[in-house]
């Protein structure tokens, strides 16, 4: 059976010009869907459901979540600081549903996988904290914001001895692209980082107590068809799905 992976929209909310403008719209980049697609899933784009009851009547019906990037950053008061930077935020809706719905995945033990903002929005909801800027709080960071097409590979990341994300790459390195301009600070205390940048930012962190429950910084979605340990994350995410019982 093909497993059902609910993928998490932007939301403009009626602010963004360019996605939409004054109308509120959905908006999500195909290479989520087509990678999902491609390795044999079903992707579900998701609707970003107020109400608690719903959201996990909707979980239930998933065989796995894939949380995907952000323009926006998740308001810094969400880990118990002020806003420094003039950074667009996301939106309400959207930050609301992703954190509720990682903390219920959890519970439930339904395979997640975060990718670039999707990672940092499950280590905010599982208690962490982000680096509001990495150029304004890093002294002599790399360049995590790719000057070439995110189809191109940028630096190398090491990988946790031990780690799911080793045990998925059978690797200690791989490189990745990358296009953000936040990042883990404070790892939350349930989670593990199982993958560094030179310059010792996290680039991916997992839950040891969960089956697959896994937040990469940088975008597979771009490399999966041409670079074999991109396209293992998938693969590995979606095998994981298709264990998932349902009526558990």
């Amino acid at each position: 059976m093909k497993p059902i992976i609910g993928v998490t929209p932007d939301f403009n909310a009626g602010d963004r010009k360019e996605w939409g403008g004054r109308e509120p719209t959905y908006f999500l980049r195909a290479r989520y869907i087509r990678a999902i697609e491609e390795l044999d899933g079903i992707p579900l784009v998701l609707p970003l459901l107020a109400d608690r009851a719903t959201r996990r009547r909707l979980l239930q019906q998933l065989d796995g979540l894939l949380l995907t990037g952000s323009g926006p950053d998740l308001p810094p008061s969400l880990y118990g600081e002020r806003q420094q930077y003039t950074f667009g935020i996301m939106s309400k809706r959207r930050a609301s549903f992703e954190l509720d719905i990682v903390n219920l995945a959890r519970q439930a033990d339904v395979p997640l996988l975060g990718i670039c903002g999707g990672m940092q929005t499950m280590n905010v909801a599982c208690g962490g904290s982000l680096f509001q800027d990495i150029s304004s709080q890093i002294s002599k960071p790399l360049q995590h914001r790719q000057r070439t097409p995110a189809t191109n590979l940028s630096h190398t990341v090491t990988v946790t001895p031990g780690s799911l994300l080793r045990r998925i790459l059978r690797s200690v390195s791989m490189r990745v692209n990358s296009s953000h301009h936040q990042s883990v600070k404070a790892i939350a205390p349930s989670l593990i980082a199982s993958a560094l940048a030179p310059d010792g930012i996290v680039e991916a962190i997992e839950s040891p107590a969960h089956r697959f429950f896994l937040g990469i910084q940088w975008h597979p979605e771009f490399l999966f068809d041409r670079h074999p340990l991109h396209r293992r994350l998938f693969e590995a995410f979606l095998r994981a799905a298709r264990a998932t019982d349902r009526g558990a």
